[in-house]
């Protein structure tokens, strides 16, 4: 008699593997149907979300000569770099994986000066303000750098970055954007994902307002735009932007001359020495048709907003969205940090639904307080600046440790409260 082949399985394994697969399907559908929240958020998750883009430390390096290699190379903001996209592109090529999602990837760049702060609680407030950053960006997957150095020794104050940004595109070519914050900038909604599908045909984007950048020159202010915040799209435009931006600046050997010349342009300019944003805007008026088509002028959100108009709003801004909540459970739901994200869109797609207008502000920056040295815009009151951008920070926190537990339930305060089931359907223990 032939021996069985233990190999050969019987002919009604296959339709019982696939009765199986079936039923799995069927019962998995209708579990997950059972909550269309859930259902929505596991299918959408499952097929769209990206990969994390976060790179690792042990990426081997090429061979193959790069750019890296030219003696000639100059890290210095005063030595032009030529040919940048070429060379970038060709780094990438040699590194796969890193050029994998690269057309995505933000290095976020901030930064202080090299000494200690004047002001007595500056360094508290510049350390709370780093956190802020560091919190956005693990939220959103994004890399940070900070910088405390004058990498050129007349760039200093709101000209040190130019150097670093540049720098920074050298540094970290699979980033395609750099995207610089002041460090008196605070994000107010961790939620908040930069568009930067709609920034696609741009290689520099900054918050501010056509008609007074390009406007009636004869009449122009130097807050057309605000150069505290800006993205640049790591290529060889940028590269050319910042060289002769930094022209303008301590740089110059007609530094002053530009200064009286900036004053002429801005009637409302308070200083006679040049500074990066009204340099920046008298370039993108005087070189319009060099600069105008990549440079995307924001004000359709707020990339930043001013202070003054926003910290009083936190409270009521805050009791809007805990309405959202009450209303939408799925958007309460308890979550990880890392499915924030994912969160933010639901509660997005939730506000466009409702037509709900009233939002937290992207981002607080307290220009003019001067946390750090203490000399703030002489029209403030010194101690209103702090006290409002511990507000701010605290405001800002409260959306990140929210997800591990615990809420600040008054601003003034950084004493937390632990965060019951179902908030805010019940109140703070």
């Amino acid at each position: 008699m032939a021996k069985p082949n233990p190999r050969k399985k019987p002919a009604c394994s296959h339709g019982l593997l696939l009765l199986s697969a079936t039923l799995f399907v069927l019962l998995l559908i209708w579990t997950l149907s059972s909550n269309r929240f859930h259902l929505a958020r596991f299918l959408h998750s499952y097929l769209t979300d990206p990969i994390d883009k976060t790179i690792s430390n042990g990426v081997p390096d090429s061979p193959d000569k790069t750019f890296y290699d030219d003696p000639e190379l100059s890290y210095s903001i005063e030595k032009p770099l030529k040919n940048w996209d070429e060379k970038r592109r060709k780094w990438l090529q040699l590194h796969p994986s890193l050029a994998a999602g690269a057309q995505d990837r933000i290095l976020l760049v901030t930064g202080s000066q090299p000494s200690p702060c004047k002001n007595r609680i500056g360094d508290h407030l510049l350390l709370r303000a780093f956190k802020n950053k560091v919190d956005y960006c693990r939220i959103h997957g994004h890399v940070i750098l900070y910088n405390n150095l004058y990498l050129h020794p007349k760039m200093d104050s709101y000209w040190a970055k130019i150097p670093i940004i540049r720098a920074s595109m050298l540094a970290h070519p699979e980033v395609e954007w750099i995207w610089w914050v002041d460090a008196d900038a605070i994000f107010t909604d961790m939620e908040f994902k930069l568009p930067i599908e709609k920034y696609r045909n741009h290689n520099m984007v900054v918050h501010g307002w056509p008609k007074m950048v390009y406007g009636d020159k004869h009449n122009k202010s130097w807050t057309g735009l605000n150069a505290g915040l800006l993205l640049l799209r790591n290529c060889q435009w940028s590269m050319d932007l910042m060289k002769e931006w930094a022209k303008m600046g301590p740089i110059s050997a007609h530094y002053e001359k530009w200064g009286k010349i900036l004053k002429s342009a801005f009637k409302d300019k308070p200083f006679p020495l040049p500074d990066d944003q009204s340099s920046l805007i008298y370039l993108l008026f005087t070189e319009r048709e060099r600069w105008e088509e990549k440079t995307y002028l924001e004000w359709e959100y707020d990339l930043e907003a001013y202070w003054v108009g926003v910290v009083e709003g936190y409270e009521e801004v805050g009791e809007e969205y805990k309405e959202m909540e009450e209303e939408e459970k799925g958007l309460r739901r308890r979550h990880s940090e890392k499915e924030s994200a994912w969160y933010g869109r639901q509660r997005e797609d939730y506000m466009k639904r409702k037509g709900v207008k009233k939002r937290r502000a992207f981002m607080t920056h307290f220009t003019g307080c001067q946390p750090c040295s203490g000399d703030h815009n002489p029209s403030y009151d010194g101690e209103k600046c702090w006290k409002e951008m511990e507000r701010a920070l605290n405001f800002g926190d409260n959306q990140v440790i929210r997800n591990y537990g615990y809420i600040h339930n008054d601003l003034h305060t950084s004493s937390v409260s632990l965060v019951p089931y179902d908030y805010p359907w019940f109140d703070l223990y």
